[in-house]
């Protein structure tokens, strides 16, 4: 799996491209967890082989979202903090999982798949903060 996700936030942070970068960011979750489903569904091997991309990009993915944080109004910056802690404990349990076998395999995969929904959740959570924030102005001089 390969998301192709802005790794970094547009240049300009006008509020529509900082809604597009979250909407990235959001959809390359919900890739990650879709891919994390799939490899959940297989056994051994098979599943092992689908995991190796998985710690990486939800690396990936946190990383992006570190970079958009700071661009939040404060509403939305809790939700995307907690997001990029769920990434990195989806990272973490990915990796658990390729190490380990069979039930504790098993169950990191399944804390990994846990988290990434929660991850997709907590942006979520953020666009809709986002969307329901009127755009502040500029103080008057």
């Amino acid at each position: 799996m390969s998301a192709n996700i802005k790794t970094q936030p547009e240049p300009n942070h006008s509020p529509t491209a900082i809604k597009d970068a979250l909407d990235d960011v959001r959809s390359a979750v919900q890739q990650l967890h879709g891919a994390l489903s799939d490899a959940a569904a297989k056994r051994g091997g098979a599943m092992k082989d689908d995991l190796k991309a998985i710690p990486a990009e939800a690396k990936a993915i946190a990383d992006s979202l570190k970079s958009l944080v700071g661009t939040q109004e404060e509403a939305a910056k809790k939700y995307l903090s907690d997001a990029v802690a769920y990434l990195e404990t989806t990272a973490a349990h990915a990796r658990d999982a390729i190490r380990r076998s069979g039930q504790a395999a098993e169950n990191s995969i399944q804390h990994a798949v846990a988290d990434a929904r929660a991850a997709t959740q907590k942006i979520s959570e953020a666009v809709a903060v986002k969307r329901s924030t009127p755009p502040t102005s500029s103080p008057k001089k």
